[in-house]
């Protein structure tokens, strides 16, 4: 079981951390949503709860509740700039299907 971050995501992630002023890591969640089922969600972590489960990349943890993992497990969370726009993108192994857009996924 493993949710790992490429040196880009963990150097993003660790820049919005310290400009925060606290912050224990990034939580990595799943959430019904969109036309394939499924949609990432991503938020920062200020306090544990005793269930989750913690990975870290690159000096950067990422929590996930154990509700979640059998969804994300194995995922490689990237940060991509292109032009004017930058996001996470997701590498899940899980996935069978994306939408178009890019936001839902199905497992």
């Amino acid at each position: 079981m493993a949710i790992m971050l490429t040196e880009t995501a963990a150097r993003h992630v660790a820049g919005h951390l310290q400009r925060r002023g606290k912050g224990l890591g990034l939580r990595l969640g799943v959430r019904t949503s969109g036309c394939s089922g499924f949609a990432y969600q991503l938020d920062f972590v200020d306090e544990v709860d005793a269930a989750d489960l913690a990975f870290e990349s690159h000096g950067v943890k990422v929590f996930v509740a154990p509700k979640d993992l059998p969804m994300v497990d194995g995922t490689e969370v990237d940060f991509a700039r292109e032009g004017l726009n930058e996001s996470f993108r997701f590498s899940n192994p899980n996935v069978s299907a994306e939408c178009g857009c890019g936001e839902s996924f199905a497992i």
